[in-house]
């Protein structure tokens, strides 16, 4: 069964309380979901798998479709960097190369995807 599409309001709420100081679980769990989602939007596809646990995952940009085991190409972060990552407050490059992003297979990349507009 498919979850529920968050919403611009509830997403967008739930991004900016994130990106506060005071934000509890729920709200960090919602706006990671959130963006994950926009991305999914964005760059539609199953090339690409983007983790943020324990909040989410999606598959996402066109290519070669994954069917069976871990997928070759994998995208995991913790979900201050994502946040960070997705809202423009942190550059992709700057997040592989800090060690915070850890991306493995050839198409592994948001390059260019980010940020989201939320």
């Amino acid at each position: 069964m498919a979850r529920a599409k968050i919403s611009v309001e509830e997403g967008g709420a739930a991004v900016r309380a994130a990106l506060g100081d005071d934000a509890d679980r729920n709200t960090t769990a919602m706006a990671v979901r959130y963006l994950l989602q926009l991305l999914a939007e964005r760059a539609p596809g199953n090339t690409v798998e983007v983790r943020v646990p324990p909040f989410g995952a999606v598959q996402c940009i066109p290519g070669p479709r994954h069917t069976r085991g871990t997928p070759p190409n994998v995208i995991e972060t913790d979900a201050a960097t994502w946040l960070a990552l997705a809202s423009g407050r942190l550059a992709w490059g700057d997040a592989l190369a800090s060690g915070s992003v850890h991306a493995s297979g050839q198409r592994a990349s948001l390059e260019g995807l980010l940020p989201l507009r939320y």
